[in-house]
């Protein structure tokens, strides 16, 4: 157990050296196994798309027993306007790596028309905001590279503008979004770049199969594709029994396989849970990832919406 400490520690020395020599340090967009329940966080055009006031957070510690790994939690506010044709929402996230935070607080805005008479909908999203990167070299085992490029801790603000489309109805959706256009690069004392964001691209999808009365499924997938990293693929598998009880497979390409579970305690309120096990080699020093979600929806006095899905 001390050889694989001292050996992660290596590891996690090297992977920051690395970066910092670089002069580059590319941010990667948090990542979540339940992005199927907590849409908004990855297409602004999500917003008031649960037809009523809904209330969702998140919470995901990723890899744990790993010093300084992965945790996110993320708070989403969202609600339709005016026949439902507008949504308004917001969106706050911290994403934590070792000593790095991220902060994101973005507003959402979605515009949504009926495109055919079978009740299929296409919905535009914007979303605006700002971005926080933040460092404090002095925790954990950073200090000790003893490279001058952690003298100093970052604090750096630039702003976030994203836009997606997404296309539904009560049976399947599709959806494509940027969350980010704007790449920014952040430099230090001697101008050399130490920060560049990226640009991503996601592509989220779901299908709901009336199996029986009671029992629904739903695959889903999410792709995300960064310039200059390889693809991200999740693919998952869901079954609601009578309303009441979600359970699930995910498979995440060439990093985990999920389980997910969720229950409707009432009405207005949905619990969740993931859990991912590492199938790379990362697996020898981590017992896994968990995500628990909580969703509050305050359902509209004399209306009764039929279940959804997503």
């Amino acid at each position: 157990m001390i050889q694989k400490s001292s050996l992660l520690k290596g590891l996690i020395l090297l992977v920051f050296s690395t970066l910092m020599i670089n002069t580059s340090f590319a941010q990667q967009d948090p990542q979540y196994t339940q992005y199927m329940y907590n849409t908004m966080s990855v297409n602004p055009a999500y917003a008031g798309q649960r037809e009523v006031l809904s209330i969702t957070g998140l919470h995901r510690t990723q890899w744990v027993g790993i010093d300084g790994a992965p945790q996110t939690q993320t708070l989403g506010i969202h609600a339709p306007l005016r026949n439902d044709k507008i949504g308004l929402g917001l969106s706050v996230v911290n994403d934590a790596l070792g000593p790095v935070n991220e902060y994101y607080i973005d507003a959402n805005f979605s515009y949504t028309i009926q495109v055919s008479d079978n009740n299929t909908k296409l919905s535009f999203g914007v979303k605006g905001g700002v971005h926080a990167l933040t460092s404090d070299w002095s925790e954990g085992v950073i200090q000790q590279l003893g490279d001058p490029t952690f003298a100093d801790n970052l604090s750096v603000f630039s702003p976030t503008i994203g836009a997606g489309l997404y296309l539904h109805n009560r049976k399947w959706y599709v959806g494509l979004s940027v969350p980010n256009f704007l790449k920014t690069e952040h430099f230090d004392a001697s101008q050399v770049s130490i920060a560049k964001e990226r640009m991503n691209y996601y592509l989220i999808a779901g299908y709901v199969f009336d199996l029986s009365e009671n029992t629904k499924f739903k695959p889903a997938a999410f792709v995300k594709a960064v310039s200059g990293a390889p693809i991200i693929a999740d693919v998952s598998a869901n079954f609601l029994f009578n309303d009441k009880l979600t359970l699930g497979l995910a498979w995440r390409w060439d990093d985990s396989v999920s389980g997910l579970a969720g229950i409707q305690v009432t009405d207005g309120l949905y619990i969740g849970y993931s859990y991912d096990a590492t199938t790379t080699n990362l697996n020898n020093y981590n017992s896994g990832s968990h995500e628990i979600m909580l969703r509050f929806e305050l359902q509209k006095v004399g209306r009764i919406l039929s279940p959804r899905f997503f």
